[in-house]
């Protein structure tokens, strides 16, 4: 790796008086502490964490940009960010939340190359240095990086060959290094790191290529290992009865960590959502329940051990991963008031958990096109047509891939719903929001073929099948009324949305869309307020900040130079690759 200081190329900078005053002219900003991160939602000038705060609502208190006054808002500055190099599937892409403490600025593009930018003039963004873990491009896959973490006076990356870097903020000299990924094909292509007291939280994200899920805990100050989670059970464990075939398909059983997820500072749990179970298409490769893919999982911080668990899916064969957003509220439902997680699955359904036990508490559908159940149990939370005793399940007869059988249509697209990208949460109103694929998809099965997993090459993609669309998918933002699950507010897009909101309380939510525009909504109505194209595609969330009392609103622009998804939207196979930070104000 190496660290290139925003000053390094400068020429000719032989009196020292001019370095001097640049360099004093950049003030520190404040160290992050535990306390500071419990309490982030009361530094609204701030976003110190990946999904704005432990309880991942992206909601911020900053109101001077409201409904009133959107349709003023303006570009204030742009700053280009590298990480343009392709990959052997494709070009990097933004899909990161930037971190602001103090006026600095944290960002990683697509392949971890870290940033730190000065925001404090309002008027530009200037580098002041950027940290290249050196990733070998022949061996990455997916080049993508949802943010850093900040702890200390440390920035830390997790990078796509598998390790966590932690960089001096004041340098962007690199204090440690360590690798954590111990097999082939495992790698952090996703979520960021979430820091804790002392520790730094990282899932291993790349189940789709025959590897097995688990979130490590790593010691902020020098790398080691504090525990290991796996998040499919070895034999012996509780939960293996789950993977009921005689070759081993727990090996290369996905249920991945690919989202940065939440805490719980008064119950000390960590709540992270998992991946489909591998090879998604193919159920009678690794027949069961499939635990614990396609599940909130929550865990002790300090130890790791497993408290309770929801899934969603059991048996999946549609690739309904349910990594994204959990959002942490207190909320009164039925009368009673309760700790609430609250979470958009992919599936199309949104859920309520008792946050402290995993309980059902109630769902609702939020998506137009759902036809893969018939609904949610009132009582279990599992699919209605849910069968225990089945090892393959099937919740629509005739609805699930069966090898040497025609290819079935299913509702919603493989996407979702929403997937990866972020959710957001006004506790104000009560409204969680989720921008989403409105849409349907075909899979087609592998065959008569089994698999034998040993011949899976570590690092390659196990599908069991493949995928198609053959009409137009396209998106839509729903707000939920968190005490019932049902819809509260609902706006239809042109395009799907891959990469976001931000709620806040000027009564607005931002998103970006994958046709280059980025808008303002009035939080209740969903109405567009103010919106701006710029010509590449979003699959970013964005954030909210204040410097001397302007409020701005940040986000990345990148879509990578690949579309892995049918979307049927030649308009967006067209767009090219970017790599950009815009940021807006009044």
């Amino acid at each position: 790796m190496k660290t290139d200081k925003f000053f390094s190329s400068v020429v000719g900078l032989a009196a020292g008086g001019l370095m001097a005053a640049f360099l004093s002219s950049t003030v520190l900003g404040a160290e992050v502490t535990y306390d500071r991160l419990v309490n982030a939602e009361n530094e609204p000038q701030n976003w110190l964490h990946i999904h704005g705060n432990y309880s991942s609502t992206r909601f911020s208190k900053l109101s001077q940009v409201n409904t009133n006054n959107a349709g003023n808002l303006q570009l204030a500055f742009a700053v280009a960010l590298g990480g343009t190099k392709k990959s052997w599937i494709g070009g990097g892409t933004l899909q990161g939340t930037p971190l602001v403490n103090g006026g600095d600025l944290y960002v990683a593009n697509g392949w971890g190359e870290t940033y730190k930018i000065d925001v404090r003039s309002g008027r530009r963004g200037t580098i002041r240095w950027i940290m290249d873990p050196g990733v070998d491009p022949t061996e990455a896959d997916l080049p993508n990086n949802r943010g850093v973490a900040l702890w200390g006076n440390n920035v830390y990356t997790a990078t796509l060959d598998g390790r966590l870097m932690a960089t001096d903020a004041d340098s962007g000299e690199v204090v440690w290094e360590k690798q954590v990924s111990t097999d082939t094909g495992e790698a952090f292509t996703g979520g960021g790191p979430l820091a804790l007291r002392d520790s730094i939280l990282v899932g291993q994200s790349w189940g789709d290529n025959g590897t097995r899920g688990w979130l490590a805990s790593i010691n902020a100050n020098n790398g080691d290992e504090i525990w290991r989670t796996q998040m499919i059970p070895d034999p012996g464990e509780p939960g293996h009865e789950t993977w009921a075939d005689d070759h081993g398909a727990y090996k290369t059983g996905g249920a991945s960590l690919w989202v940065t997820g939440s805490f719980d500072p008064e119950s000390n749990l960590t709540l992270w959502g998992t991946g489909n179970p591998v090879p998604m298409f193919d159920p009678e490769f690794r027949p069961g329940d499939n635990l614990y893919s396609n599940s909130t999982v929550a865990m002790d911080a300090d130890t790791g051990e497993i408290a309770w668990y929801f899934q969603y899916t059991p048996g999946d064969y549609l690739d309904y991963d349910e990594v994204g957003s959990h959002l942490l509220y207190d909320v009164e439902i039925n009368g009673e008031s309760r700790k609430v997680l609250g979470h958009f699955g992919r599936n199309g359904f949104y859920y309520n958990l008792d946050r402290n036990t995993g309980a059902f508490l109630n769902s609702g559908q939020y998506l137009v096109e759902l036809d893969w159940t018939e609904g949610i149990d009132p009582k279990t939370g599992k699919p209605i047509g849910y069968d225990s005793s089945k090892l393959l399940q099937e919740y629509i007869p005739g609805s699930a891939p069966r090898r040497g059988q025609p290819a079935i249509e299913a509702c919603p697209h493989l996407q979702g719903g929403v997937n990866f990208w972020p959710t957001a949460y006004n506790p104000i109103l009560q409204i969680a929001y989720g921008a989403s694929f409105e849409g349907c998809f075909s899979v087609v099965p592998s065959g008569d073929q089994i698999e034998d997993p040993t011949s899976v090459a570590p690092g390659d993609i196990f599908l069991g099948g493949d995928w198609a669309v053959s009409k137009r998918v396209y998106g839509s933002i729903t707000g939920i009324d968190v005490t019932t699950s049902e819809i509260a507010t609902k706006g239809i897009h042109e395009f799907p949305h891959y990469g976001g909101l931000l709620a806040t309380a000027g009564n607005l939510v931002f998103a970006g869309h994958m046709d280059g525009t980025f808008a303002a909504y009035d939080a209740v109505s969903l109405a567009e307020l103010w919106s701006i194209n710029l010509g590449g595609t979003f699959k970013a969330p964005p954030i909210t900040y204040s410097v001397d009392g302007q409020q701005y609103v940040a986000i990345l622009m990148g879509g990578g130079g690949v579309n892995l998804v049918p979307l049927a939207a030649p308009e967006l196979d067209v767009i090219q690759n970017s790599s950009m930070l815009f940021v807006f104000s009044l």
